[in-house]
Parts: structure tokens; C-alpha cells; sequence
């Protein structure tokens, strides 16, 4: 209260621009008659980032078919920060991105009063607002064997002392569980139904999900039941 009665300014300010030589997006930029014609599409208009951070996972699952239950036995995960100022953080930063993806597309269902949820009301109400229903990832959900590793010799002179901002990119390689829960279903079903042919699997990939997209009697059953012939083309309409 001293400073405000003082008009003491106690915040601090800055500001920070990218070079525009550097980085810059000329959204209406015309293509130059002597672009090469094997560079990207749009590439002459700029570069819309300052740089890019790379990184791919890999994840082995089990899928339990008549409860559709499934665990993440194991995930490895290698990623580009450029020349890492801390290693410990950016790793912890990796773990926590990955988990969270790995929720995302896997056990994180959003519900909203609908045309499939007509108990909810009013209208548009979101049911999924709390523990109670909205289910993130607890510790049993993690990788049983989680491996994180960063890159070598990528150093990024685009930055500060080659390093690179690691809080979102690790988010999607998390998704790597959904597909390889989809490889599991994949072979169930061909197990059930004698073919391997494409089936789209919505996320989040969710017990009942995985569970009637299984097809094997019972749940190919249940699929065709008012709708005969629905089996590859049947979606979940949610967990409630």
C-alpha cells in the first residue's frame, strides 16, 4: 500500500519481437514466377515460426476384449529440444506432455447434454465437469516402462543458447496409446471377424469403445440390433 500511495510502479514490463527477416507470414504474399516448383506449397510467403520441435514416441498396450480395459505396458519417447539448458525440466516437461495427450485421446470423454444424452438437462449442459465423471490420467495409467530421451547435436541457433520451448509439442506424441489401443482392437476384430478391413475409431479411446469395437459375438451383436449390417460403420455414443 506504501508504493500505491507513493505511485510506485512494483510490476515489470517487457517486450520482445522476432526479427521479421527471420520470421514472418505474408498470408497475402503472390507466388513469384521464379519460385523453385519442388519448394513447399506457401513456403514463399514466409516462415511462420521462429523453428520447429520434433519428436516421435512409440507404445506397446494390452486390451482386455470382453471388459475393454486396457494398460500401457511400455513407452518410449525421443524428442528435439535443440542443446537443452536444463535436462531434468525439459524431461519432466516431456512426461507431463505425453501423459496428458496419452488422457486426451484415451480416457478424457467429454458429455454434453445432446441428442445422445437426452437425461441431461438443460441443453447444451456439460455433464463432465468434475472427478466424479471427467477422468484424467492417475498414476496407474502411466507407461508401465517410460522412456524419455533428448536429442544430441541439434543445436537450434534460433534461440537462446540453441535451446527450444518444450511445454506443448510432446502433447500429441501421447496419442501414439490411442493408435497402438487401435493396432489391439485391429486384430481383435480380425480375430471375430475373419477381416482386416478399415474401421474408424473416435477418440478418446474409452473402455466401451474399445470394447464393442472388439466386434466378437456379443458386442457384433449388440451393433446390429435395429441397424443390420452396421458392424463396420457403428461408433460409441459415449461412456453414459
Amino acid at each position: 500500500s506504501a508504493a500505491i500511495f507513493e505511485r510506485i510502479d512494483l510490476s515489470a514490463h517487457g517486450f520482445f519481437a522476432l526479427d521479421d527477416e527471420r520470421c514472418g507470414f505474408d498470408w497475402d504474399k503472390s507466388k513469384p514466377e521464379d519460385f523453385p516448383a519442388d519448394a513447399p506449397d506457401n513456403s514463399w510467403k514466409g516462415h511462420p515460426f521462429n523453428y520447429f520441435t520434433q519428436g516421435v514416441a512409440c507404445s506397446e498396450v494390452e486390451i482386455d476384449v470382453l471388459t475393454g480395459n486396457h494398460r500401457v505396458i511400455r513407452s518410449d519417447v525421443l524428442i528435439d529440444v535443440g542443446s537443452s539448458i536444463n535436462p531434468a525440466i525439459d524431461i519432466g516437461q516431456v512426461e507431463g506432455a505425453f501423459i496428458q495427450g496419452m488422457g486426451w485421446s484415451t480416457i478424457e470423454e467429454i458429455i454434453y447434454a445432446d441428442d445422445d444424452h437426452t437425461w441431461i438437462r438443460p441443453r447444451g449442459k456439460m455433464f463432465t465437469t468434475g472427478p466424479g465423471t471427467y477422468k484424467i490420467p492417475a498414476f496407474n495409467d502411466c507407461p508401465e516402462t517410460f522412456n524419455v530421451s533428448l536429442m544430441d547435436n541439434v543445436d537450434n541457433p534460433f534461440a537462446v543458447h540453441s535451446s527450444k520451448a518444450i511445454g506443448e509439442p510432446p502433447f500429441f506424441l501421447g496419442a501414439s496409446v490411442f493408435f497402438a489401443i487401435k493396432e489391439a482392437v485391429r486384430a481383435a476384430r480380425t480375430e471375430a471377424l475373419g477381416s482386416d478391413s478399415y474401421f474408424a475409431m473416435h477418440i478418446p479411446a474409452t473402455s466401451e469403445r474399445i470394447r464393442m469395437h472388439c466386434a466378437d459375438p456379443i458386442a457384433a451383436e449388440s451393433m446390429t440390433v435395429g441397424a443390420p449390417g452396421s458392424i463396420e460403420s457403428y461408433q460409441a455414443r459415449g461412456s453414459y
